[in-house]
């Protein structure tokens, strides 16, 4: 921790957290998994009268959510690490619960898990919705009456629910096996296409050709990270695919020469089932691609190492809101402490601005709530059904703005709360909203005091990487014939090297108490790093965008 002062005045964003964006392009998918997944248990667990056991179902239900943008293959086992890693975070809990009834001892154990849970999920790249339905579902699970005796069969049921869960989310293969990568391939195609327009006309929305630079980076290496993810290239459309994304890469180092319409019309071909297609003159594009595959995975425990301020700033965080939830008599601190680590972003500034939305649309919530709790208990299939339409809601609304999907999230979580038995509404609407400010409050707070120094260190790092890629390159440039395979593999270095230094400036920016950042050598080893990836891409003649023009499809 560090009492020393922020070097530059920090703004805390209002508005701009609240403003809505466009809905994902596969919002529908998350949306419908997870009312597949969750209505078969639920409905079941209706007609046998013993909804008191949905919280348990809707543990391993709720892990349908997790793994829409992954390759099938990985998306397996994703899949398969969330569920067990939600069924032994609901073991832990519930043990605990059967154990002990100190509220001060599970506020504890609670904001440990949270923390652990957090650090994992970034540490493997899980993707939405990350750590918080995993920290919800074991929190309150902390505060279910339970006995030693009934957890095993609990935990069977979340387990049960679990492997439904898995056949919800691996069934779109079926019909669509390359739906995953091909979407992502699309998104990098249109979005090197909007770079090349900003470079063109040199004006664009929302901060103009910088902020389309960085948007088609993340989407090229978001590309990369999909298609690679399923490891060795065995399969003919997915080589097809990389071919693309090579071309999208070719476009973000030399945008002046790439052509976007051209890029947009491969975007519009991948919708669909349709044919993928092959691009001419594309033998060599893929030369870097098998060493990046043969090369060893950065260790777990390595990764973990940058994530331990956020392992703190969650602990303390979630452990503080609970205590002081618990300090005014609240009798569901767990709501306070899932409040505080679903706070928990990149750096302080995006964590406020998580905080804003997060107070807005449980307000919001517990508002809708109120109006829906009459018909929810009119009759116990009500519930279920208020239940599956908040799910569906809250998928198709979160991905605008995380305060809107919260408007339905809030009301859902009430009303799981009825399952067991009917509550007063005015009770636990005034419960949701003291445990609401608290969490944000004291959670907010606690990033705050909780400094992370090693977003400055970052930083350098990443510097320094750039100007070792950046220097190989021109190396090899200097040379009067350089190898096709050894200036592939520089060029792709140094690409990905400068988008790690893009998010890394990114990230630290937003974090408070910093030492002043070495903006100007950022914006110097980007200009030349960028310099040196359009000579390369120059240099290797069979990137030219005369013959990049498609000669076959193929089927997928």
């Amino acid at each position: 921790m560090s009492t020393a002062p922020p070097t530059t005045t920090r703004r805390l964003p209002l508005a701009g957290a609240l403003r809505l964006g466009r809905p994902s392009d596969i919002w529908f998918k998350p949306a419908c998994s997870v009312v597949a997944a969750v209505a078969p248990p639920n409905l079941a667990l209706l007609a046998l009268g013993r909804l008191d056991l949905a919280m348990y179902t809707m543990a391993g239900s709720l892990c349908a959510l997790y793994g829409h943008n992954r390759p099938y293959p990985a998306r397996a086992r994703t899949l398969a690490w969330v569920i067990l890693g939600m069924v032994g975070g609901l073991a832990v809990a519930l043990t605990a619960a059967s154990l002990t009834t100190d509220a001060v001892v599970l506020v504890t154990v609670g904001a440990l898990m949270a923390a652990v849970q957090k650090v994992l999920c970034d540490a493997t790249r899980v993707g939405p919705p990350g750590n918080v339905v995993l920290t919800f579902i074991s929190s309150a699970s902390l505060f279910a009456p339970q006995t030693l005796g009934q957890v095993p069969g609990h935990v069977g049921l979340a387990l049960a629910a679990g492997a439904w869960a898995w056949l919800v989310g691996m069934a779109p293969g079926l019909l669509r096996p390359h739906g995953p990568e091909r979407r992502a391939t699309a998104q990098a195609l249109n979005a090197t296409a909007a770079y090349a327009d900003t470079r063109r006309t040199g004006t664009g929305t929302g901060g103009g050709p910088d902020r389309a630079r960085a948007a088609a980076a993340g989407a090229v290496q978001a590309a990369w990270q999909s298609l690679l993810a399923t490891g060795a290239r065995t399969d003919r459309t997915r080589r097809a695919l990389e071919h693309l994304v090579v071309r999208a890469e070719v476009a973000l180092a030399a945008p002046a020469d790439a052509d976007p319409a051209l890029l947009r019309g491969w975007a519009r071909a991948l919708g669909g089932t349709g044919r993928v297609p092959r691009v001419a003159g594309a033998d060599d594009d893929l030369l870097g691609i098998d060493a990046e595959l043969s090369a060893p995975r950065r260790p777990l425990w390595r990764r973990l190492g940058p994530l331990v301020p956020f392992a703190v700033r969650t602990a303390l965080g979630c452990a503080l809101a609970g205590y002081a939830s618990l300090a005014l008599g609240v009798g569901r601190p767990y709501w306070a402490l899932v409040t505080a680590a679903s706070l928990y972003q990149a750096n302080v500034t995006l964590t406020w601005s998580r905080g804003v939305q997060r107070v807005v649309g449980n307000l919001l919530g517990v508002l809708v709530f109120a109006a829906v709790v009459p018909l929810a208990h009119l009759h116990p299939a009500a519930l279920v059904l208020c239940c599956l339409a908040f799910n569906f809601g809250a998928e198709a609304l979160i991905g605008r703005n995380y305060w809107l999907g919260s408007v339905c999230v809030t009301p859902m979580a009430l009303l799981v709360t009825e399952f067991a038995r009917t509550q007063d509404a005015g009770q636990l609407i005034t419960e949701r909203v003291v445990d609401t400010l608290v969490g944000a409050l004291v959670g907010f707070a606690t990033a705050v005091v909780v400094t992370n120094r090693r977003a400055g260190d970052r930083i350098g790092d990443a510097l320094t990487a750039v100007e070792q890629a950046r220097e190989q390159a021109a190396r090899l440039l200097a040379g009067p014939q350089p190898a096709p395979r050894a200036l592939e593999a520089a060029r792709r270095a140094l690409s990905a090297a400068l988008a790690d230094l893009r998010a890394a400036a990114d990230a630290a920016s937003g974090e408070w108490w910093q030492r002043v950042l070495p903006q100007e050598r950022v914006v110097l080893a980007e200009q030349s790093g960028h310099r040196t990836l359009a000579a390369t891409v120059r240099r290797q003649g069979t990137h030219s965008w005369d013959g990049a023009r498609t000669t076959e499809d193929l089927r997928p």
